[in-house]
């Protein structure tokens, strides 16, 4: 068995799916399988990845078959890399819901967003916005909006995650979705920088280089592991390997010795805001 990690965290979570599409409790798969029901449960969270034999094993107890059980097969044949990178929709799927589990059982999330506001912290009406101008087909844009928004419940609960933003002058600058949207959108950051958990840090235009003009990143902690995601526009990566992570640490560390303060950022957002009010 290997150790825990997003791509083992991702096969859990078709394990898991599998097993709630059969209409089969844990118990009960246990029972089917001869083992005791703590492993699956380990095996569903991802604890401890199960090898390809129990994979497939389970699969065939919960009738799932053809190349939907050899694409999670698959996924278990490899599931501690220190690099995971997805391309083919099936493996961006498989990360998005690795990503999803990792959120919500972060301890603490750092956000890096040059360009962009952050998904955690986005409206629905900017969020909806970049998924139409980004090419999202219409039949899905609400599904992903309500998705994003549903990611967002974990700064919110009782237990919240620690959150922490760097975020970009082109960012909250760029117009996207119109006035009104901005304005919304730069309203309900001033808002969020209020929550207990929530660190909103803007990075000034005239700091020269940087490390988020590289582009965005997140670092997810957990009481497991620790990883870093980074999404592009055709392709997916998770990092979890000891020196990556100290890189985007590092990375991170540079943020904050340039970003503005608390304060002072919340004190910028809401000047755009009123400017993005007045003058369109």
């Amino acid at each position: 068995m290997g150790r825990t990690s997003p791509k083992s965290v991702a096969l859990g979570a078709e394990l898991r799916a599998a097993r709630d599409n059969a209409g089969v409790t844990l118990r009960e798969l246990a029972k089917r399988l001869g083992v005791d029901h703590s492993s699956l449960s380990r095996a569903e969270s991802g604890e401890r990845p199960p090898a390809p034999h129990v994979v497939l094993a389970i699969l065939r107890a919960l009738g799932v078959e053809g190349a939907e059980r050899e694409r999670i097969v698959d996924m278990s044949r490899v599931p501690d890399d220190a690099v995971w990178m997805a391309v083919a929709i099936p493996d961006l799927r498989s990360q998005l819901s690795a990503l999803l589990s990792l959120e919500q059982v972060a301890t603490g999330i750092t956000d890096v967003s040059p360009l962009l506001v952050p998904g955690l912290v986005q409206t629905s009406g900017y969020a909806r916005a970049v998924m139409r101008a980004g090419g999202v087909p219409p039949e899905d844009v609400e599904i992903r909006v309500a998705t994003r928004l549903g990611r967002q419940d974990v700064l919110k609960r009782v237990d919240r995650v620690r959150y922490t933003a760097f975020i970009g002058v082109p960012a909250l600058r760029a117009g996207i979705g119109g006035p009104e949207v901005m304005a919304e959108q730069l309203d309900h950051l001033v808002k969020v920088a209020e929550w207990p958990n929530v660190e909103l840090h803007v990075i000034p235009e005239a700091v020269g280089w940087h490390p988020a003009l590289e582009g965005a990143f997140m670092v997810l902690d957990t009481e497991a592991l620790s990883v870093v995601h980074v999404e592009n526009r055709r392709s997916g990566l998770f990092y979890q390997d000891v020196e990556d992570m100290a890189a985007y640490r590092e990375a991170v560390d540079q943020l904050r010795e340039i970003a503005l303060d608390a304060d002072e950022t919340t004190q910028l957002i809401a000047r755009e805001a009123d400017r993005v009010k007045e003058f369109g």
